[in-house]
């Protein structure tokens, strides 16, 4: 920029005018941003109201001839007299440069309200189902969802726990529209429009909810998730912002020459102290037995002399032919061989030895796994005399003990070696992951299925899994209660 600024410099005292202007153009073109999104803000989003009245001042379009597929004029006219005699309309266009006039029959008008005008709230009733009592109710809002935004605002601002919501996809299958047009794949301004689309809700939105805890959920596919990603990153500078990846058709959508599709993501947009809660843990359901874990470690990075490995977890368990640990021995330093440990009478040393016959580690120190084995945590399974590992031998982990010395899980018995038999006794709370492989999520049976058995009649364009909304929403709100 410095370079730049001295070359407009020079600009100015040649020809001070356009020396200005230059500098005026920079200034607007720096002050984009330099990372992140930059999109063009597309004129305002119009939506037709047709059962509002024609008023004088109003803006309207003229409607099509009546049974013809053409889209027809999509020019803003505003009404400057209404002649109720003839029930006819005196238009002038609006934003043109030379005057333009024109009377139009009332009945081939439509009123268009633009997403710059003032929204005055109003909503009109049209039933209700009443079975709950004096219970909580719920309420459904019909209309553009801008403009129900909008109207929140008044009412609701920095008052909503929770907003979920399911954008089109932008997939240019004539899913959504922008302006009365649908947006088709070869538009070269789709991505622009689908972003002013969004962000315009999103500042709404961000009016909404309660800055102090709350969560905006947005589901979305392949198309658009890493501009939505951006989008969302400049709209909520203040949150914190995590993507998960959900299954919901696990046969996976054909599509020609390419991947099935199986899975879209959820974007969720933390406020304050929001944080996601818990779920039960089918593993750990009440009744259920405490698991074991192996006690060789798994991974190459910890076999023995690996710098993860360390040098105190490689030792001999003595085991006797009744599967009982009789002793626990001393670390062997590396480079040691494992048949220099003293022998002992009617046991075999045990070391963690994988089939191949590469040396691991043990998961526990000596130390810790003798304090452990004196509660009983720790079992000898199966003899394997024909692998380098003679016997199998696991323990419960620190989660497991705690469970147990907690009172979450009680123990019920003893095995043969002296190692606890624990259950659960109530059920156990996990953290959801980041990958959701959930039966219940199946958009065809939680949706689709679910809608036609409701609605046999009625057809419903990609609905979502009733029950992947209730997970998305019930990890943050569940814990909450009514005011």
């Amino acid at each position: 920029m410095s370079r730049l600024t001295d070359l407009i410099a020079k600009a100015k005292a040649k020809d001070p005018q356009l020396g200005a202007d230059l500098d005026r153009e920079i200034k607007i073109l720096s002050s984009r941003l330099p990372f992140g999104l930059n999109f063009e803000r597309h004129s305002p989003e119009v939506v037709e109201l047709p059962l509002r009245p024609i008023r004088k001042g109003d803006k309207v379009r003229v409607l099509p001839e009546r049974g013809s597929p053409k889209k027809g004029d999509q020019r803003l006219w505003q009404v400057k007299a209404i002649n109720k005699a003839k029930k006819t309309a005196d238009l002038e266009l609006l934003d043109a440069a030379d005057v333009e006039t024109q009377t139009v029959a009332l009945n081939d008008l439509v009123v268009i309200a633009e997403f710059r005008d003032t929204i005055w709230p109003g909503l009109v009733s049209t039933g209700k189902v009443q079975r709950g009592g004096d219970k909580p109710f719920h309420s459904v809002i019909n209309g553009e969802n801008y403009h129900v935004l909008k109207a929140l605002t008044y009412t609701h601002r920095g008052k909503v726990d929770a907003i979920y919501i399911d954008p089109p996809y932008n997939s240019g299958a004539k899913d959504w529209k922008y302006n009365n047009d649908y947006v088709e794949k070869d538009d070269l301004y789709r991505h622009s429009k689908w972003l002013a689309f969004m962000e315009r809700r999103l500042l709404v939105a961000k009016e909404l909810l309660n800055p102090a805890d709350s969560v905006l959920i947005i589901t979305i596919d392949e198309k658009e998730y890493l501009r939505l990603g951006l989008l969302l990153e400049q709209v909520f500078p203040e949150a914190s912002i995590e993507m998960i990846t959900s299954v919901v058709n696990p046969r996976g959508r054909h599509r020609p020459r390419r991947f099935a599709r199986s899975d879209e993501y959820v974007f969720f947009v933390l406020f304050g102290n929001a944080t996601v809660g818990q779920e039960l843990d089918p593993d750990f359901a009440g009744g259920s037995q405490v698991p074991w874990r192996t006690l060789r470690r798994s991974d190459a990075a910890s076999a023995r002399g690996k710098p993860k490995g360390g040098t105190a977890q490689f030792y001999p368990i003595y085991v006797n032919s009744n599967g009982e640990i009789e002793e626990i021995g001393t670390p062997l330093p590396h480079g040691i061989p494992r048949n220099t440990v003293p022998e002992r009478e009617n046991c075999v040393a045990v070391f963690p030895i994988r089939d191949s016959g590469l040396e691991m580690n043990w998961g526990l120190t000596s130390s810790a796994l003798k304090a452990i084995h004196a509660k009983g945590y720790v079992r000898v399974g199966r003899s394997t005399p024909n692998k380098p590992q003679k016997w199998e031998i696991s323990y419960l982990t620190s989660g497991k003990i705690d469970d147990i010395e907690g009172g979450r899980a009680t123990i019920v018995g003893h095995n043969s070696d002296g190692s606890v038999k624990a259950e659960y006794i109530a059920d156990k709370l996990k953290t959801p992951t980041s990958t959701w492989m959930r039966i219940s999520h199946n958009a065809e049976t939680g949706g689709t299925n679910l809608l036609k058995a409701l609605l046999p009649d009625r057809r419903f364009p990609f609905p979502k899994s009733l029950y992947a909304v209730e997970d998305a929403l019930r990890f943050f709100i569940s814990a909450k209660k009514m005011p």
